[in-house]
């Protein structure tokens, strides 16, 4: 068997088209759409993911800018410039960009966010209403996974509603941001669903679960982790890692998944690449959530303004 490789960077230009329209008609309606991303320390993959927002940022016309602070950054540090953020009118999308520092407590970051301007969902509020189906903002990058694999669906003649009742979804990593967002769609969708962690390797049983699921959602940040072995024959594998790997002959460094993909082609039914897979299509999501949130703000602007009932209630 040789798999379909999905071409994300094809799905994700026909999606930018759409989110192009929006960004145009909030400029038309002189509504601000804004981006802010704000790191801690320097990681591969953040400082990977943030160019990458920044390049659609400008493609796409939405004004962009990023907050870099020092990896030993007091913890109110962090707060004082999400807050100055959520101050900025002309920010109306607001991305914190992982790993954080071990010294600053993630759920503190995220409780300080806007709600209105966490356009990935990890404030608990945002995160409540994505627990409950009821989502303001779809997280970018499970949001990609699934809008990738509905339009494969498509093309591949399945009925999305047949596919997903039928089929066993393994989620593999448990990030608030990527692997249980990605646990809440696949429930969205009535599939049946396995989230599984670390310690299912650790056990020696990670093969176990992987080996029995029709579509693997790899979200482990680990390189090379889901070989032949642990995929089912037929399955659909979409890798969400975005891992450094330098060649120890040459020294160049390049982009690889938690999915060794020669192993994946040979096994599953269809495999997203990395890089061309799930990432174009996330970062074109991420401003479409940033588009989103300039409409919710200026329709909390628009009822602020809004004078009060002055009629007296008959008494």
């Amino acid at each position: 068997m040789t798999a379909e490789v999905i071409d994300g960077r094809k799905i994700a230009q026909s999606l930018k088209a759409d989110v192009a329209l929006e960004v145009l008609q909030l400029a038309t309606e002189s509504i601000p759409c804004g981006l802010a991303t704000l790191a801690v320390g320097h990681d591969y993959a953040a400082a990977a993911y943030q160019r990458r927002l920044e390049r659609i940022a400008g493609e796409l016309s939405v004004p962009y800018r990023h907050i870099s602070l020092g990896g030993a950054s007091h913890p109110d540090q962090v707060r004082a410039a999400i807050c100055d953020l959520n101050a900025d009118p002309s920010v109306t999308g607001i991305v914190m960009l992982r790993p954080l520092p071990r010294h600053v407590p993630e759920a503190d970051v995220f409780c300080a966010l806007a709600p209105v301007k966490d356009i990935e969902a990890v404030h608990p509020q945002n995160a409540g209403l994505l627990a409950l189906g009821t989502a303001r903002y779809v997280p970018s990058t499970p949001a990609a996974v699934f809008h990738l694999l509905d339009a494969w669906l498509d093309n591949a003649g399945e009925d999305r509603a047949d596919f997903y009742h039928r089929s066993l979804i393994t989620v593999i990593g448990r990030s608030n941001n990527v692997g249980k967002p990605a646990v809440s769609l696949a429930y969205d969708r009535e599939a049946a669903v396995e989230s599984v962690d670390v310690w299912a390797s650790r056990a020696g049983r990670l093969g176990w679960h992987t080996r029995r699921a029709d579509v693997l959602i790899v979200a482990a940040g680990s390189p090379g982790l889901i070989r032949s072995e642990h995929i089912r024959a037929g399955a659909v594998v979409l890798d969400v890692g975005i891992n450094r790997s330098v060649d120890p002959a040459t020294g160049e460094v390049r982009m690889v998944g938690d999915v060794s993909f020669s192993d994946a082609v040979s096994r599953a039914r269809a495999v997203t690449p990395v890089p061309g897979g799930i990432g174009p299509v996330t970062d074109v999501w991420l401003i479409r959530n940033t588009a989103a949130a300039a409409r919710n703000q200026a329709a909390g602007r628009r009822d602020a303004a809004r004078p009060q009932d002055s009629r007296q209630d008959g008494r």
